[in-house]
């Protein structure tokens, strides 16, 4: 029970999604899986953590796709008692000026092997002492306006403090993963305040050094707009005077309440999750030190069955110290990591059949599973119909696709429908397959499965993307704009491919530096030498999954953020 986990100071973990388990619908896309990656790889190192998040009771949505390729959204309910165990404790935030209680849900992540427990707290509005509205706070993720999203941001950060509180917590340090926890921050300020008798004319009423020395900050987000932005007469309508107007703008920005910079502002310890993005930052916010720990994932969730059976057959331990890895090419024969490739592709085949899709195990699969919306260009690859069904004349390969759209998203869910139309146009000339309902499984099934990882984002959007580092464990290579993780991850011919390189951004080129990398160097590589391709396999087991881990990661911030 929870009183297990009050005995020892923890980091504080906040994120508005986190991806427990593949049918527990509290995450929407990359975000979410990293933060339960972070979480599982806190429990394997027995890092001392409590993670906060909502409870998303009707989740994000199911997926369905109709004849004509159009995205049609369903609820995905969930009922916490399934899983959790409800908390005693209740807390309350003012918002709008009323009183809105908050229960909760004890969820236990445990380790694979060692025994390790962590707590996970589900924060839940949807209690008999609220009153309609308000009991659907936690409900949608990412769901209603801009009210209802600060809403409930109130409820993870504010609430979410004061359930630690009363839950009898002692935290020692603070992590914010993305600016929607932000408000944590400004509850310290309101715990941190100075008496007003101590203060001076010009003192700053609140202590932030000693918040700043609390608290860390990942941000994801390598645009403006992408950040999230409220009007302050929406702020202050429903924050209150929890803090002052003034400290509220200087923090936030003078156009808008900005919840990155409020992060930035009461944060000592600031990450991007590549180094890419770290520079990026950095550069949209001049005068902040952003350092630079680069995303990992975690070994044990994100390995197929067969390839987890063959590690542990020849390098025992693998999935704790997954530098381990590193002796791939010189512990495991070719032919073991092919078999376990082969059981992973015929697995992904019977799971695309289901569609009506026919897939050859014996030709290369090319994979590409995201978020579908603009930047994520998931139709650069169809750029060219005839060039790419000539170019599947001469060298024969499939394609699986996958990946939800934001019900909000008017352009990404216009992106799957054309993505289908591309997919009718080229019936019979290549087999495509569109798995619909993209989760955790279907993310599994994929990454072990294709032969080639396929990731084109527009540069330089991509913070740093996971999907290719879960693609290396399973032995799968990945050719990818260079742009997040893989600029660090590329190793030309090694570990997989270079789309352009770091100056071309224009989709006209990328389509063309695309399309040759196929024709001249994936495609023939697999076909005509299958020695040399296991050898590409076999670096992106060695170089890329021995460093792209979750637990290097979380040692990273234990040593450099935490313990500081």
């Amino acid at each position: 029970m929870i009183d297990d986990f009050i005995h020892e100071p923890r980091v504080a973990y906040f994120s508005m999604e986190i991806a427990l388990a593949n049918d527990i619908p509290t995450y929407s896309g990359g975000l979410g899986v990293l933060a339960g990656d972070t979480v599982r790889t806190a429990v394997d190192l027995t890092l001392p953590m409590v993670a906060v998040t909502l409870v998303s009771r009707m989740g994000h949505f199911r997926q369905e796709i109709d004849a004509d390729g159009r995205q049609i959204e369903h609820p995905d309910p969930w009922e916490p008692a399934a899983v959790a165990t409800r908390l005693d404790a209740m807390v309350a935030v003012t918002i709008e000026g009323r009183q809105v209680w908050i229960g909760g849900w004890f969820y236990e992540l445990t380790a694979y092997k060692e025994g390790s427990r962590q707590p996970v707290i589900l924060l839940d509005t949807d209690i008999d002492q609220n009153n309609a509205e308000d009991r659907q706070l936690t409900h949608y993720l990412y769901g209603g306006d801009n009210a209802y999203r600060f809403k409930q941001e109130m409820v993870l950060g504010i609430g979410g403090m004061l359930m630690l509180q009363a839950l009898g917590f002692e935290i020692y340090q603070y992590h914010m993963n993305e600016g929607h926890s932000a408000l944590l921050a400004v509850e310290l300020l309101r715990r941190y305040a100075f008496p007003p008798e101590d203060l001076r004319p010009g003192d700053s009423p609140y202590d932030v050094p000693r918040i700043r020395e609390i608290c860390n900050f990942t941000t994801h987000t390598p645009v403006e707009a992408g950040q999230d932005r409220f009007p302050y007469d929406l702020v202050q309508r429903l924050l209150g005077d929890i803090v002052d107007a003034a400290t509220l703008r200087r923090l936030g920005g003078d156009d808008a309440f900005n919840m990155t910079r409020v992060a930035l502002n009461l944060s000592e310890y600031v990450n991007g999750v590549a180094k890419a993005h770290a520079q990026v930052s950095r550069s949209m916010f001049p005068g902040y030190v952003v350092h630079a720990i680069t995303n990992g994932v975690h070994p044990r969730t994100w390995t197929c069955a067969g390839f987890a059976a063959l590690y542990e057959r020849h390098l025992p331990g693998w999935y704790h110290e997954p530098e381990l890895l590193m002796r791939v090419e010189c512990c495991v024969a070719k032919d073991e990591i092919w078999q376990a490739h082969m059981q992973a592709k015929r697995a992904l085949a019977a799971r695309v059949a289901q569609t009506g899709v026919t897939l050859d195990v014996d030709l290369p699969t090319i994979g590409f599973a995201r978020r579908m919306t603009a930047y994520k260009r998931a139709d650069l690859l169809f750029s060219d119909l005839e060039r790419l069904a000539a170019l599947a004349e001469r060298h024969p390969f499939q394609i699986v696709l996958a990946g939800k759209a934001h019900p909000h998203d008017e352009g990404g869910k216009q992106l799957i429908e054309l993505l289908h139309k591309h997919m009718r146009d080229l019936r019979g000339r290549i087999a495509i397959a569109y798995l619909p309902d993209y989760d955790m499984d279907i993310a599994l099934a994929m990454v072990s499965g294709v032969d080639l990882w396929l990731n084109t984002p527009l540069r330089p959007m991509e913070a740093s993307g996971t999907s290719g580092m879960k693609a290396a464990f399973n032995g799968v290579p990945s050719l990818s704009v260079l742009d997040g993780w893989w600029v660090e991850g590329c190793i030309e011919g090694i570990t997989g491919w270079a789309i352009g390189d770091s100056s071309t951004s224009a989709n006209g080129d990328d389509a063309l530096a695309l399309y040759d990398k196929l024709e001249h160097a994936v495609l023939p590589l697999y076909h005509d030498d299958r020695n040399g391709w296991i050898t590409v396999m076999q670096g992106a087991i060695s170089k890329n999954a021995a460093l792209f881990n979750s637990h290097r990661m979380m040692r990273r911030y234990a040593t450099e953020a935490y313990l500081r």
